[in-house]
C-alpha cells in the first residue's frame, strides 16, 4: 500500500480532477455547502487579511444568467452551485481582525500598530493589492476543490469566462476582482485522466 492510499489527505488530493459533466436538478445539501465554504474561509493569508468573499451561484436564473458569461460551459448550469472566488483588492481595510487578539492580550496593541502601518504602506501599491487579492484568493479556491472531493463530490475550476461581465450582471463591486469560478456538484460521467509531470521534470533542489 502507498503512502497516498495509506492517508486520508493525500487520497483526497489524489482523489480530485476536474468535472465537466455534472448530474442536473442535484440538490447540494446546504449543510454540505456551508462546510465547503468554511474550509475555504480557514484557507491561510497574507497577514491574516483573508482577501476572499464568495459568491455562491445557485437559483436557476442566476445560472442561466452565467451561462453566457462562462462563454456556453454547461457545466455552470448542470451543477448543483458555482462559485464564484472574489480577491479583495481592499483588503488593508480587514486589519480590525487584530482588535479581538489585543482585547483577549494575545498581540500588543503597539504590534498590532506596526502591523496596520506595515499593510497599509503596502497597499499604496496597485499591483501589492491586485497580486495579494490573486494570491490568497487561490489558497481559498483550492480548499474548496478538496472539501467538496472529501464531501464525495466534484468540482471543476473555470478560467474561461468573461469577468467584466460578471462582475456588472451579478453587481460585484470594484474592491473586489473574480479570480475563478468552480463548478461543484455530482459528477454524471468520470472526470478525463490528466498525466503530471515527473517529480524529476519540477522539483529543483538548491539551485537551477
Amino acid at each position: 500500500m502507498s503512502v497516498t492510499e495509506k492517508n486520508e489527505t493525500l487520497s483526497v488530493i489524489s482523489e480530485r480532477h476536474a468535472v465537466k459533466k455534472y448530474e442536473k436538478g442535484f440538490v447540494l445539501p446546504e449543510a454540505d455547502l456551508n462546510a465547503i465554504l468554511t474550509a475555504a474561509s480557514e484557507a491561510p493569508s497574507s497577514w491574516n487579511l483573508q482577501h476572499w468573499r464568495f459568491l455562491v451561484i445557485e437559483s436557476e436564473a442566476d445560472k442561466a444568467k452565467l451561462l453566457p458569461i462562462a462563454y456556453g460551459q454547461t457545466q455552470v448550469v448542470d451543477s448543483s452551485v458555482t462559485i464564484a472566488v472574489l480577491g479583495d483588492l481592499e483588503a488593508n481595510r480587514n486589519t480590525f481582525i487584530y482588535d479581538q487578539a489585543v482585547e483577549a492580550g494575545a498581540l500588543p496593541a503597539e504590534v498590532r500598530d506596526a502591523l496596520v502601518g506595515q499593510i497599509n504602506g503596502a497597499y499604496q501599491s496597485p499591483q501589492i493589492a491586485r497580486d495579494e487579492a490573486i494570491r490568497n484568493a487561490s489558497f481559498a479556491s483550492q480548499n474548496i476543490m478538496l472539501a467538496a472531493r472529501s464531501l464525495g463530490y466534484d468540482t471543476c475550476p473555470m478560467g474561461g469566462y468573461n469577468p467584466q461581465q460578471l462582475i456588472e450582471a451579478f453587481n460585484i463591486p470594484a474592491r473586489f476582482v473574480p479570480t475563478l469560478l468552480i463548478t461543484v456538484g455530482k459528477a454524471a460521467e468520470p472526470a478525463r485522466p490528466s498525466g503530471r509531470f515527473p517529480l524529476s521534470e519540477v522539483v529543483v533542489k538548491g539551485s537551477f
